[in-house]
């Protein structure tokens, strides 16, 4: 194994992607009979490998019929796949789902991408 060559160490990192995501957000769509392309919202894509993070320990708040959840994640995902600013990312791994309503800039390395999101959910 040779380290230094980013083709190899992202071979070797998504090795350990245990943990598939779907994006949700803004996309655009052509309208069929008038040719406009509108902004919409969809799928992103779907299925993607991944591997996902606590950035931060959850807390959690006592209500009269429920308990609400909200802490940080972190998305590790290939770099060349595209997440805008505020998408919604639903993870599962490792027999888990997970709903992030919120997501951030991605910081992007030759490797791979990171990108935080907040959990906001009832537990």
């Amino acid at each position: 194994m040779q380290l230094g060559n980013p083709v190899i160490e992202r071979r070797l990192l998504e090795m350990t992607y245990t943990g598939v995501c779907r994006v949700e957000g803004q996309t655009t769509r052509k309208d069929p009979v008038t040719g406009v392309e509108r902004p919409t919202k969809g799928i992103i894509f779907d299925n993607q490998p991944c591997a996902l993070s606590q950035a931060s320990l959850p807390s959690a708040a006592q209500m009269d019929t429920n308990n609400d959840v909200a802490y940080d994640g972190k998305l590790f995902i290939a770099p060349d796949i595209v997440i805008p600013s505020g998408s919604r990312i639903f993870v599962t791994q490792d027999g888990m789902s997970y709903e992030f309503q919120q997501s951030g800039e991605p910081f992007i390395y030759p490797t791979h991408q990171e990108v935080k999101m907040k959990r906001v959910g009832k537990a």
